[in-house]
């Protein structure tokens, strides 16, 4: 399945506000996400998350949203527009094999990985990446789905952060996830 992008139609569907009925953004990103601060989020899709980011950084922070898929982008930015958020909002477009944040390096606070590294081709390179563009102390949110990544698959990932210096601080519970909470060490 790695690699495999989720459809660009389904965004619609992973940004409906019915959503948070099963996924609350603010009692999963609240406990980390502060006034000020630069986040990054790969693979935001339409932005479900991204909206309550930019919220939580408020009009000093900014939230990085590096996607692939032009029809996600063009709805992320809809949307930030509607809710009075496009000027916290850098929607940008990533290519498959780079997330094209170079220029973020040991700027970033906190990063949100949600339901994407499986759908990246090289996991390796994304840690790399995202590794580099967070601060010493800046901590990463890795949520993979476990009806799409098995265990073994998810420990893997966690083994290649950790080749990267992300080192993993706690493991929350995230409803129908695997999850870890890693710190660049």
């Amino acid at each position: 399945m790695r690699g495999r992008v989720c459809p660009w139609w389904l965004g619609y569907l992973l940004a409906s506000p019915l959503r948070r009925w099963f996924d609350d953004p603010v009692r999963l990103l609240a406990p980390y996400v502060r006034e000020g601060m630069t986040v990054l989020e790969p693979g935001p899709g339409m932005g479900f998350f991204t909206l309550e980011l930019a919220r939580l950084v408020g009009p000093s922070g900014r939230v990085v949203a590096p996607e692939i898929q032009p029809q996600m982008i063009a709805g992320l930015k809809r949307r930030a527009a509607r809710a009075g958020l496009a000027d916290r909002v850098e929607a940008r477009n990533a290519s498959p094999d780079s997330l094209g944040v170079d220029d973020l390096a040991g700027k970033v606070d906190f990063a949100l990985a949600y339901a994407v590294v499986h759908e990246i081709p090289d996991t390796a390179r994304f840690f790399k990446e995202t590794a580099a563009a967070l601060k010493l102390g800046g901590r990463l949110l890795l949520a993979e789905p476990s009806g799409h990544v098995k265990p073994a698959d998810f420990d893997a990932e966690l083994a290649l952060a950790g080749q990267s210096g992300l080192k993993a601080a706690e493991r929350p519970a995230i409803r129908r996830c695997h999850g870890a909470l890693l710190v660049k060490s």
